[in-house]
């Protein structure tokens, strides 16, 4: 009896497509049958440390948007054209009140989102072991504009309706205390976990001694095989919170990010499962106890 085949791995068209779609939804360490791959679907891998791409392009446009938007608020300046066209796109014209303290509440989620791009920029630098895993040439494109639609869609959420001249108040609410400490928690946590996955790649020296996969152990690892991933959505829903709960536009966005790296975390379950006979029983994938 012949054995089995992997998964995208097929004869005819069947075969090209399926293959074609698990390249675009695995990446680094749950990539398949990459020998048996066609030379055209090779061509369109890059390597997966190219990741730290993503927050080079959030750093500065992230920035560049904070910059504005501050100048804006704070300086007396003016919003963008462009951005008051997407305002106006998007019916974000129609509302003459500054709700919920909204004005604010933008400019410290945005500053919270850079600064988050900052720190996985840094982690991405100096931290962070990356094998020599590739995604797929549309994920890394994707990736690069994610970043740039992130920002505009949050300096998008901010009221048309101008302050004139009155001075920029802080009003600072309960829920910005709230989603600063949850964002300031679930960052930690995630760094923690970054450090630990880097640190089975490296000697006590810190030099980087295998590029392997390893057992993970440690903080939000006891409980998941992917915390880092759960971090992540936190840290979106921190943003969620600091926009006063209501934003429908920034749940959209959570609602992705929750579907994005769930999907991710599973397979990275996957993986462990299938190449470490020990591993962890009681460990869920993405979410502790429950998923």
């Amino acid at each position: 009896q012949a054995p089995a085949r992997p998964p995208g791995s097929g004869d005819g068209d069947g075969g090209l497509v399926s293959g074609f779609f698990q390249d675009l939804i695995r990446y680094g360490k749950t990539k398949r049958g990459e020998g048996r791959q066609p030379a055209w679907l090779h061509r369109l891998q890059v390597p997966k440390r190219w990741f730290t791409h993503f927050y080079v392009v959030s750093v500065l446009w992230n920035g560049f948007l904070l910059a504005r938007l501050f100048q804006a608020e704070c300086l007396g300046g003016s919003l963008p054209s462009w951005i008051q066209h997407m305002q106006h796109a998007l019916g974000r014209d129609s509302q003459s009140e500054d709700i919920g303290n909204e004005h604010f509440s933008v400019l410290l989620a945005l500053l919270l989102l850079w600064l988050h791009s900052c720190r996985r920029l840094a982690e991405c630098l100096w931290t962070s072991v990356f094998s020599n895993g590739v995604i797929h040439i549309v994920q890394y494109c994707f990736g690069l504009g994610y970043y740039v639609v992130l920002g505009s869609t949050l300096l998008c959420q901010v009221p048309t309706s101008s302050r004139k001249g009155k001075e920029f108040s802080v009003h600072v609410c309960w829920y910005h205390i709230v989603g600063v400490v949850m964002y300031i928690w679930a960052s930690l946590h995630q760094h923690r976990c970054l450090v630990i996955l880097a640190g089975l790649r490296k000697s006590k020296s810190g030099s980087v001694i295998s590029l392997s996969h390893s057992v993970p152990f440690g903080d939000w690892f006891e409980r998941v095989s992917c915390p880092h991933y759960f971090a992540e959505l936190l840290i979106y829903v921190s943003m969620a919170v600091v926009l006063g709960f209501h934003n429908v536009t920034w749940w959209c966005v959570v609602i992705y990010v929750l579907f994005n790296q769930a999907l991710a975390a599973a397979l990275c379950h996957e993986f462990y499962q299938e190449h470490f006979s020990s591993y962890p029983k009681h460990r869920k994938a993405f979410i502790p106890f429950v998923f």
